[in-house]
């Protein structure tokens, strides 16, 4: 089979898939099953997941609990040009707010090289005293509330 002829199967194929998704009403994200009525109610800002997962401020990693710390404190902060930044929600996976409500924070991921992944974003009119944080681990995939 030639490569154009692959190119064309596997496109061909990639759409009988989607069909097939759409038909049944069912679209898996990640490896995570979502019904399209889950994704519209993140579209339509009232995600389930972020409001519904939790995590106890004392279950996250020492980095995570220091940044919240630095949070708290109002900095400083390690990577000054980035962290305190107005978090856009573009996934709207976080109750839908008026842009400037989340703010984002780095947490250091030990061993890398760049910022890594993992992020605090809170949300609230005083960054030094936020109404509510969410912990990602997986840069904007995924939230967890963070409780005290």
């Amino acid at each position: 089979m030639s490569r154009w002829s692959r190119s064309v199967a596997s496109r061909v194929a990639l759409a009988a898939v989607v069909l097939f998704s759409g038909l049944f009403g069912a679209l898996s994200v990640g490896g995570i099953g979502l019904t399209t009525s889950s994704v519209a109610q993140a579209r339509e800002g009232a995600p389930a997941a972020a409001t519904q997962a939790a995590v106890a401020l004392s279950e996250l990693p020492a980095q995570a609990r220091q940044t919240h710390r630095l949070i708290l404190a109002g900095g400083p902060f390690p990577y000054p040009n980035k962290d305190g930044s107005v978090f856009g929600n573009r996934e709207r996976l976080l109750p839908r707010e008026p842009r400037g409500y989340y703010r984002e924070y780095t947490v250091p991921t030990p061993g890398s090289r760049d910022r890594g992944a993992r992020r605090i974003v809170c949300g609230g009119n005083q960054p030094r005293s936020p109404d509510v944080c969410y912990y990602t681990q997986d840069h904007y995939a995924s939230f967890k509330r963070i409780v005290p």
